[in-house]
């Protein structure tokens, strides 16, 4: 169920973002700039470290936000973000002393050893847990399907690596991801790791692989889950569900293809997928759409979001919730 200490002010500030600020997070181009983790904030303090992969051919670079406070007996619980590079952008001093009155997390951005906010390309090799065939015409190409391997990346050396800066506790973690990070959430949850007791995918692009996600994958998930325990944090933005095409460049190939792949599964399909979730015992499920919010502006949204949750922190509208 939706948490109402989240109403109110908390939700209209989310759906207040300027059109100017929507735009630049759909930039891929876009660099990263100064971020939080560059200035010495008042309740984290940053570090960063690069782990590569074992041919060298691909790099991973993680910004850890660590609590100035002792640990808890048991370790810190930790918030892990896909897209980390992005989602460094999002966040601010403000949003740190917010989530240090809450039960402190460490923050784990996991992004790639580069300056983009959004490494189309290598997150496309690494969200995707199967391949599938991309572009128009000679462009045409099969990419992706790499999504195992990176759950091995992030439970065995980036989490390592973590675990040796600061202490965590095996019982809190949670992986939020957007888009195809939402996907590899998913996959994430399905493969049946345990690395997470948390899982948050936001606009998860089920429609990779033709609805890959929601064919066999789920079946094996439903058949051999036998109770495991997870929340699941489901977030869509209401625009993503009833969809305006009208001001898309349908005669460009490239648009025209890749809304021949979205419209190959319901624009629901976030919705029924944590219905069908529901009925499994041990889940506890919860289903969130943003009114109005198209699939750019859930990044940001779905953050803050999951991480209000998770931190166990309200907003504090008082009398403006509804």
């Amino acid at each position: 169920m939706p948490l109402p200490w989240l109403s109110g002010l908390f939700v209209l500030a989310l759906l207040s973002a300027a059109p100017e600020a929507a735009a630049q997070r759909r930039d891929f181009q876009r660099e990263i700039g100064p971020t939080i983790a560059d200035h010495t904030a008042a309740q984290y303090r940053f570090e960063r470290f690069v782990v590569t992969s074992a041919d060298g051919a691909r790099s991973w670079r993680v910004n850890l936000g660590i609590p100035k406070v002792p640990p808890p007996e048991r370790g810190f619980p930790a918030f892990w973000m896909l897209d980390g590079n992005a989602a460094l952008m999002e966040f601010d001093d403000a949003l740190l002393d917010e989530l240090a009155a809450g039960q402190p997390q460490v923050l784990v951005f996991v992004g790639y050893d580069n300056e983009k906010r959004v490494d189309t390309a290598a997150r496309t090799r690494d969200y995707t847990p199967v391949a599938a065939m991309r572009g128009e015409g000679e462009q045409a190409a099969m990419v992706g399907g790499d999504a195992d391997a990176f759950l091995d990346v992030i439970l065995g050396a980036i989490r390592q690596e973590v675990a040796r800066r600061a202490p965590l506790d095996a019982r809190q973690q949670t992986l939020w991801g957007h888009s195809f990070g939402g996907l590899f959430t998913l996959h994430a949850l399905y493969s049946g790791a345990g690395g997470f007791q948390t899982y948050a995918p936001a606009s998860p692009s089920l429609w990779w692989g033709e609805g890959y996600m929601l064919g066999e994958p789920e079946q094996r998930f439903f058949a051999g889950n036998a109770g495991r325990t997870a929340r699941v944090l489901l977030m869509l933005g209401g625009g993503e569900r009833h969809p305006d095409r009208s001001g898309r460049n349908m005669a460009d190939p490239r648009v025209a293809a890749h809304m021949r792949c979205v419209a190959c599964v319901p624009s629901d399909s976030a919705f029924q997928l944590s219905e069908r979730l529901r009925k499994l015992p041990g889940l506890e499920v919860e289903y969130h759409e943003f009114p109005g919010l198209g699939h750019g502006p859930m990044l940001r949204a779905s953050l803050l979001y999951a991480l209000h949750v998770v931190a166990g922190i309200p907003d504090h509208s008082g009398d403006a919730r509804q």
